[in-house]
């Protein structure tokens, strides 16, 4: 016969043993000295607590409103002289090609993309470098003061950088 029906007949015999009599009184006399009022499945009344992580991220958004106006307050304190009516003084060795020059006004440059390329070995150098890569655009603007008129001027760029790497 097979090994797996002799021990499921085995299993079905085996019944649980009658529990003692001296057992069976230490039950009855725990339950009825047991209060009335037990409770159950560890459910146990919520405590009323002031949660911190809240007053602490209230009192940092209240320090960063704060330190954002301290910061636009101190651009506009700046004091401007009361305006009166008064003619700039008027220049009578003005040159044509003076008056109608353009000044730079505004350059910018804007890294959009930079990225690690890894590890290589320049042709002249034993150690490893690593190669970065960076593409900016770089705006320049020029204004002619007098007559309002302005030129932009905007180009891609891209800077490749060997950044030398020791202890390899």
């Amino acid at each position: 016969m097979n090994d797996f029906s002799d021990l499921e007949i085995e299993l079905e015999k085996l019944r649980p043993v009658q529990p003692s009599e001296n057992l069976v009184t230490q039950i009855e006399r725990a339950l009825a000295e047991a209060p009335g009022s037990a409770a159950t499945a560890g459910v146990l009344p919520r405590t009323q607590r002031l949660h911190w992580n809240w007053v602490t991220l209230g009192l940092g958004v209240a320090a960063a409103a704060f330190l954002v106006l301290a910061r636009i307050d101190s651009d506009h304190s700046v004091k401007q002289a009361p305006a009166t009516a008064s003619a700039p003084p008027v220049s009578s060795r003005t040159t044509p090609e003076k008056a109608d020059q353009l000044v730079v006004s505004d350059l910018s440059q804007v890294v959009y993309n930079t990225r690690n390329e890894g590890l290589l070995f320049a042709d002249d150098s034993a150690q490893p470098v690593r190669r970065v890569r960076s593409q900016t655009r770089e705006t320049l603007q020029w204004r002619n003061p007098s007559t309002g008129a302005s030129l932009r001027v905007s180009y891609p760029s891209e800077e490749i950088e060997l950044i030398p790497i020791s202890g390899q």
